[in-house]
């Protein structure tokens, strides 16, 4: 709330006890402001089960690079779709980082949990010798609303592995998923299990898809 002020007009005055009442007036309303309890926000984590682990490990190591979120996408709060062009953020329920943050760790936990490269780097890690990069591109992620009684989480990314040692980035695979999971009851609770079990899919094909990949050496 803006701080009260009263601006007279030059030569006006203004009586003792108008005064006093208009000073109680602003105390009274700074103090039922102060008083009144802040919103509660629910705070949520994107969180992946582990995949299964692959057969054969590859020899080389992998750098988690960029996680970029499409910018309607890319704030702290959940979002809604209401229809085909109608987004909603829900200012009392968001994640508790940013979800390219999330995103990005994720992606390396899984991969590291189920051993398809010899060494997987998390974002943000000091740079190091890794044969390849994986980057990646979030184009949705919300809930989705359109349909009445058949709410569901949706999320899809775009992965593009390159060689790390490379001045130009040359995508050497790359590949789109999407996953879409029905939230089993009304409420940001419910979307936020329904985000994290559709990234969970997610990084399990992922990590399948880069398992079987026959990757040219870098």
């Amino acid at each position: 709330m803006k701080p009260w002020s009263f601006h007279l007009p030059p030569g006006a005055g203004v009586r003792p006890l108008a005064a006093i009442a208009a000073v109680s007036l602003v105390a009274t309303l700074a103090s039922c402001s102060m008083s009144r309890p802040a919103p509660v926000k629910h705070m949520y984590l994107l969180e992946a089960a582990a995949p299964a682990a692959a057969a054969v490990q590859k020899t080389a190591s992998l750098r988690i690079g960029a996680i970029n979120v499409a910018a309607a996408f890319r704030g702290r709060a959940l979002v809604y779709r209401r229809d085909d062009i109608t987004f909603e953020a829900d200012f009392y329920s968001e994640y508790f980082v940013a979800p390219a943050a999330m995103l990005g760790e994720a992606t390396a936990q899984a991969l590291t949990a189920a051993n398809v490269f010899r060494r997987v780097i998390p974002p943000g890690a000091a740079p190091d010798d890794a044969e390849y990069v994986l980057d990646g591109f979030v184009t949705e992620l919300y809930g989705d609303i359109r349909e009445t009684g058949k709410p569901a989480a949706v999320l899809a990314v775009t992965f593009y592995l390159s060689s790390a040692s490379t001045p130009t980035t040359r995508v050497l695979w790359s590949r789109e998923y999407r996953q879409r999971v029905p939230v089993s009851e009304a409420g940001s609770d419910a979307l936020a299990r329904a985000a994290s079990a559709a990234l969970s899919a997610v990084l399990a094909d992922l990590a399948r898809d880069l398992a079987a990949a026959q990757l040219p050496r870098p």
